[in-house]
């Protein structure tokens, strides 16, 4: 998970905010340790020999920051650039899902950038919509 983030941790910058790697990466280890110190599942997808493909980690108790309802949150989602339309992706979404409706979770979140438009696409698919948007001004 932690290799495999980093690696791809990149997707989830947007244009607007050009910043070292060294930086994102700084902040992807922050976010595994905030996500790891909550109440969380780690889904992993795995080639036929064991071999990661991907993953999702899912915050199961993270309340939703305006209405304070109860929500699953996908904190961060990575698969293999090798592996990516192939279904993982979809794959890893729907046993989320599946956890958030067994944690009786009304409500499945997350974040993606404007730009990442494979990420977009298939999140449409699995059925999200857009709630709200962060809007960015470069100074």
């Amino acid at each position: 998970m932690l290799d495999l983030g980093k690696r791809t941790i990149g997707d989830s910058v947007s244009p607007l905010r050009p910043v070292p790697s060294s930086m994102v990466e700084a902040s992807y280890d922050r976010l595994v340790d905030f996500a790891l110190e909550q109440s969380h599942a780690l889904l992993i997808a795995e080639d036929a020999l064991g071999g990661p493909l991907g993953f999702v980690l899912l915050l199961d108790r993270l309340p939703d920051e305006v209405t304070g309802s109860a929500q699953g949150f996908i904190a961060f989602m990575a698969v293999e650039p090798a592996a990516r339309r192939h279904g993982i992706g979809a794959r890893l979404l729907s046993a989320a899902e599946d956890v958030a409706r067994r944690s009786g979770l009304a409500y499945l979140a997350l974040m993606v950038t404007e730009e990442n438009e494979a990420a977009r696409e298939l999140y449409a698919q699995a059925g999200f919509t857009t709630e709200r948007r962060l809007l960015c001004k470069p100074l």
